[in-house]
């Protein structure tokens, strides 16, 4: 039984850097990290933790005769816990929602699902450490005594590979545009993958590294045995608190300035942006569409459109959407039919993920899937699993996947520089420090 405590640090960054080392000795862990974001009003936690694992839910799908059991598998976990789950979402449950298969290259092997019901739990609210443990000041004596220095390893530069060369991402791009002039879907999500592989990393040191340059409100470092996900994502999928619901899609992208008066001219020339803000709104009509489905009647609003949003390296679109939960609808059932999110896919959202299997050379896997939580009494917050290194150490594989969404306005040979754009906090942590153009 945990009981929870009540704790005070001097230095909280310093607290939250012992936090993420200890965490780091659990064969399962998952740290959250919102990082100070101040354009996130609707974060609950400034950090929260789960190490340790009580118990599990492990899901593959392997056949047409699983399909539509994974949530529901999930319901039942929840159901059965009554407790704090932590876990992810991999893009491929796309085919357990809809009729739908993956047969590209897959290096991770990652399963489509998977949530631990954690041994202990830490958070911070409002400068103050909760923890719930068996022996919450125990906990907090452990951690406060973790120096944070304790890796030792150091992560070499590492030599990057591209799954699809930069003449055959402009030619995809030619292509994926033909098939938005035949009618076939109106805006697409094509993603690429980068990869290295024969490599060890140590995963704490890159994960800091990657957070320091980063610092994004959404960040997660999760450790399941021999597999990771150092992610630095500025984007939230699906949120709930009570009856409430809220997604946040990002569309629209542009770098930051070399001074502040180039980067308020940078802000401006993208809120003013057509393509851009016409491939937000599309995005936010699949998403109202998504919501409408668990929603009670006319409780659907756009709160914000195509705001923009300052991260460390880009300016980002960011709307806006809330839903109430209809009483009847289960909160699972709520992610199940907002799931894969439509900023990751494209408008129409079934066409478009046929066409993501045609066009990208591998599966997404956890990438473009989602990370979170769910509490003991079923709020839950989700994130977008983009800007993110995936690592899995017996197989010394490392992979990490960037895309952007195609219209039929794209120009091909700046949507390439787009991904390089997204993809230069990566890009640097992995050849040491090194500045990308």
């Amino acid at each position: 039984m945990r009981k929870k405590g009540i704790f005070s640090v001097q230095e909280l960054d310093s607290f939250k850097k012992q936090l993420l080392v200890w965490s780091n000795k659990f064969e399962v862990c998952c740290y959250l990290d919102s990082n100070n974001y101040l354009y996130d009003q609707y974060s609950s936690y400034e950090c929260l933790v789960g190490v340790g694992m009580i118990d599990e839910l492990s899901y593959r799908t392997l056949n047409s005769l699983e399909k539509g059991a994974a949530f529901d598998r999930l319901k039942t976990f929840y159901e059965s816990k009554q407790d704090w789950i932590f876990g992810f979402l991999g893009y491929d449950l796309k085919n357990d929602v809809e009729d739908l298969t993956s047969q590209n290259l897959d290096k991770l092997g990652l399963p489509d699902m998977y949530f631990f019901q954690p041994k202990h739990i830490i958070y911070v609210q409002k400068q103050q450490i909760y923890i719930e443990a068996e022996n919450p000041e125990s906990i907090f004596q452990e951690i406060t005594q973790t120096p944070i220095n304790q890796e030792t390893k150091t992560t070499k530069e590492i030599e990057i590979q591209q799954r699809i060369s930069k003449e055959q991402y402009l030619e995809k791009v030619v292509d994926i545009q033909q098939e938005i002039l035949r009618g076939e879907i109106y805006e697409m999500n094509f993603c690429q993958e980068f990869y290295a592989e024969n490599v060890e990393i140590a995963p704490l040191q890159l994960y800091r590294q990657l957070n320091d340059i980063a610092q994004s409100p959404f960040a997660v470092y999760f450790k399941m045995k021999e597999q990771y996900l150092l992610c630095q994502s500025p984007e939230r999928f699906l949120k709930k608190e009570q009856s409430q619901l809220l997604s946040q899609p990002i569309k629209g992208t542009i770098k930051r300035g070399k001074d502040a008066v180039e980067d308020d001219l940078l802000k401006v020339e993208l809120s003013q942006n057509p393509k851009e803000r016409a491939e937000n709104i599309m995005i936010v009509d699949l998403v109202r569409n998504d919501l409408t489905r668990t929603a009670q009647t006319a409780s659907i609003k756009v709160k914000e459109l195509c705001k923009v949003y300052s991260f460390q390296q880009v300016h980002h679109l960011v709307s806006t959407i809330e839903s109430t939960l209809s009483k009847e609808v289960h909160f699972v059932d709520a992610i199940r039919h907002a799931f894969p999110m439509g900023s990751m896919t494209g408008c129409p959202k079934i066409r478009s993920m046929e066409l993501i299997e045609q066009y990208e050379e591998s599966k997404r896997g956890l990438y473009s899937g989602s990370v979170g939580y769910c509490t003991p009494n079923g709020d839950f917050d989700f994130n977008v699993v983009i800007r993110s290194i995936l690592y899995h150490k017996k197989n010394s594989y490392l992979s990490f996947q960037i895309g952007g969404a195609i219209t039929y306005d794209s120009n091909p040979f700046q949507e390439y520089e787009e991904c390089l754009l997204k993809a230069k906090a990566i890009l640097e942590v992995l050849s040491n420090g090194k500045k990308t153009t």
